[in-house]
Parts: structure tokens; sequence; C-alpha cells
């Protein structure tokens, strides 16, 4: 692990927008990314945690076991005030068990029909977990981006529920905004931020 530009992460995850996003975000300090699309084999993690702490320690945890690599474990979520937190740890399932982009932003504008855009705030949260390949967690970060829903889906970036989130200060939504913009301000860059530390001061004290 001397020559830092061969490092490699596995960020414990299938989507490839994620995957991209964190790879963005790491390759400054020469991290490679890979995700589970580039792994024939990887454990079939149960997100059934009561947060998004613990979803985002099971999936680095057991994977990293199953894969004998470094992988970093994410959770990630929408939480709106008026539905109490809602979806929250259930966001990508929101809609169901074959819960789609489409069909979650369609349940989530049902919810909130006839809701007053005062009352439709709302936060992404992002908690990261890193393990090494033993299992045990080595770094842990979480970050926060907070907005309004909209009533209309806007702009074709992103993912998730995007094209719904708006961030008050740039006038729109995260389907509207470029990933230069994004990077910067996303929960999941801010988690990545607090992370890439950690994650020096690991690298530092294994070259030592």
């Amino acid at each position: 692990m001397k020559n830092v530009t061969r490092v490699t992460l596995v960020f414990g995850t299938g989507n490839r927008k994620k995957g991209l996003e964190l790879a963005e975000l790491f390759e400054p300090i020469g991290i490679t990314i890979k995700t589970l699309v580039d792994f024939e084999k990887k454990q079939d993690v149960v997100e059934d945690g009561t947060s998004f702490a613990e979803n985002a320690a099971k999936k680095a945890c057991q994977q990293a076991v199953f894969l004998e690599e470094w992988v970093l474990g994410e959770d990630s979520g929408l939480s709106v005030d008026y539905l109490n937190g809602a979806p929250g740890i259930y966001s990508a399932r929101f809609s169901g068990e074959n819960a789609t982009d489409e069909k979650n932003n369609e349940l989530l504008l049902e919810k909130l029909s006839g809701i007053p855009r005062e009352k439709r705030t709302a936060h992404y949260t992002c908690h990261m977990t890193l393990s090494d390949p033993h299992g045990k967690i080595m770094a842990e970060s979480e970050g926060i981006c907070s907005g309004i829903i909209l009533n209309n889906p806007l702009g074709t970036n992103g993912f998730g529920y995007d094209p719904l989130f708006e961030v008050v200060e740039y006038h729109k939504t995260f389907g509207e905004l470029d990933s230069t913009v994004k990077k910067v301000i996303s929960h999941r860059a801010r988690a990545a931020r607090q992370l890439i530390p950690q994650f020096r001061a690991l690298l530092s004290s294994m070259t030592k």
C-alpha cells in the first residue's frame, strides 16, 4: 500500500451511478473505486437495520469479509418532515417490492398532494462506513443536504428522488444541477469529504 495511486476500494453497491459519483469524489486522493458490479460473486446483504448507520455497517462488514477486500458501505435516503421522516431507510423500496424511481416519486407526490411548499421540507442523509477485509469498522461519516420537495419533477440528471428535490439556495433540483455542483453539496459528497481525512490517516499508518 506504499503507492497510494494503486489503492482500490470496493464501494458496496450495485448502483453504477452511485459508484461514478464516489469515484469522482475519491479520485483526487488516488483511490480507485470498484463496485459490486465488478465482482462475479458477492454477499447478499439484508438491509434490515433500523438506521442508515446500521445498514451501512452491515453492507461494509459483511461484504468485506466475503470479498476479502476493503469495502465502503453506504446507506442513504430521503426524509420528508411532513411524513414524519418517511421514506427514510425505506427510500429505495418506498413503493413496494418492485419499486422503481418512477414509482417511488409518484407515491411521494401522491402523499404530498395538496401540501403547501412551506410544509414540504426534506433532507437527504448519507451514512458511510469503511470496513477492513476482516469486517472491522475503521471509519465512519455522515452527510446531510436539506431541500424542498416540488410538485413536479424537474431535470434528468441524478437518480432516485433527485428530480423532485430542490436545493433552495440554488433554486434547482438535483435533477437540474450538473455533477460539478452536486459533488460539492450533496449528502454523499459531504459524507465522503468527512471520510477522506480518516482514509488518508489509515493509508499513512499502513505505509509506516
